[in-house]
């Protein structure tokens, strides 16, 4: 049997098509070079349901100008943050005799902000995916610390805000024991938005009410500071089996703010702190699907930072599948449809990466920048992607929005990727106009 026939596969007439109900906010480089192609390539058909349709619409022309494959693909309009509104979308568009040529095998997401909305959508449907209560553990920051101090596996100085709570009326917050300096974050919060270091009580209470000026309705959570080294454990299982794929060593900017400006591929997951992440994964619940966890080391002990229930991002997964090997996004697929994984994924084990990120200092227009360009250096390959166009004014935001472009820079050697690297920055120039 061919491995795309998943129809036959799932003991389907060959016959049926097989559609992927694909949730998406904002389009991503994931979704647009790395889910769709794949779902292109397994023989699926998409219905794609976000709430911006238009920016979909034009991401999907421009790659599909520029000679990229993408499904057979229906985009729709849903609120998609509302779990209700894709039960209720998805229902109606399959009980329509004639409406969709084929039957739903699959409800899958890459965004941060959907993945209990999908996998309550799965349940429903009696679909496969991930448990809603191990999203929710995940994207609930605070209810990720309580879950790991409840397992035993890790505690964590750790206070929540309610929206209309200042930090002196919050009973931890207001007494003495609050172990400063702190992190100040969205509950709910992803890309390092609004992520800040806080010196004390005073400092505190000011980038409060500077954070609700933005998300008057969100929670905070004040949550210990993990010094150390950062690191990723980047991870795919299927509910039984889970595999590392690849552990990243991450530079972030100076405090207080932490964006990430460059990541290097470990040349193997370290231990013992990878067995360390997968126990606290497992007591999560995590196991399905991709996962990309950040941990700071604090000598033998891996202390999670956060943990997002989705493929790692900002081109990195873009990069494994190239540098693994593999067909990772596939692989992620298909575990959405219930097909199991490989016990070995067969993944190439010589390759190193960086990741750069090229970032703006100051707010204003980008008069001069490179354009996009892919090439070999010295047994290296530089693929340089713009993320801002000239001519773009920006505000500083502190967070990965900040990015100007990415550079990618792969081999074996990485003496020779770090010096490809200076090179291609120091021959050129990203100028910022007031």
């Amino acid at each position: 049997m061919n491995e795309n026939d998943l129809d036959g596969a799932f003991g389907l007439p060959s016959k049926t098509a097989t559609r992927l109900y694909l949730l998406a906010l904002n389009p991503t480089d994931s979704v647009t070079e790395g889910f769709l192609p794949a779902a292109a390539r397994l023989g699926l058909a998409v219905t794609l349901l976000t709430d911006q349709p238009g920016a979909h619409r034009r991401a999907y022309e421009r790659h599909a100008s520029a000679g990229g494959a993408l499904p057979e693909l229906d985009i729709a309009h849903c609120d998609v943050r509302d779990f209700r509104e894709v039960i209720g979308h998805i229902s109606a568009d399959v009980s329509v005799p004639g409406a969709r040529a084929g039957r739903t095998v699959a409800i899958f997401t890459n965004s941060d902000h959907l993945q209990v909305q999908a996998a309550l959508a799965a349940d429903y449907f009696g679909l496969p995916g991930k448990d809603w209560r191990a999203a929710l553990r995940t994207k609930n920051k605070a209810e990720l610390r309580r879950s790991l101090a409840a397992a035993g596996v890790d505690t964590l100085w750790c206070a929540e805000l309610a929206p209309d709570q200042a930090p002196s009326d919050h009973p931890r917050l207001a007494g003495p024991g609050v172990p400063y300096p702190c992190v100040l974050k969205p509950r709910e919060g992803v890309a390092s938005e609004d992520v800040v270091l806080v010196a004390d009580a005073d400092e505190l209470a000011e980038r409060v009410r500077e954070i609700r000026t933005r998300r008057p309705e969100a929670y905070l959570v004040v949550e210990e500071f993990l010094e150390g080294p950062l690191q990723t454990l980047e991870t795919i299982g299927d509910g039984r089996t889970l595999h590392t794929l690849a552990a990243f060593r991450t530079d972030i900017s100076a405090p207080p703010y932490f964006i990430e400006e460059r990541l290097e591929l470990l040349p193997a997951p370290p231990e013992p702190h990878t067995g360390q992440v997968l126990d606290q994964l497992r007591a999560l619940g995590v196991g399905f699907g991709a996962c990309h966890t950040e941990y700071v080391v604090q000598g033998d002990r891996a202390r999670l930072i956060e943990v997002n229930y989705r493929a790692i991002g900002d081109q990195c997964d873009l990069v494994l599948a190239e540098l693994l090997a593999i067909p990772l996004f596939e692989h992620i697929l298909r575990t959405h449809l219930g097909a199991p994984l490989p016990t070995d994924l067969g993944a190439r084990a010589d390759g190193r990466v960086r990741m750069e990120y090229v970032m703006a200092d100051r707010p204003g227009r980008l008069a001069t920048a490179p354009v996009a360009s892919v090439g070999d250096h010295d047994g290296v390959r530089l693929d340089y992607r713009p993320l801002r166009e000239i001519g773009e004014e920006h505000p500083l935001y502190g967070t990965n929005r900040d990015f100007l472009g990415v550079l990618r820079a792969t081999g074996t050697d990485q003496r020779r990727i770090d010096e490809a690297v200076a090179g291609f920055l120091a021959a050129n120039e990203w100028v910022i106009a007031p």
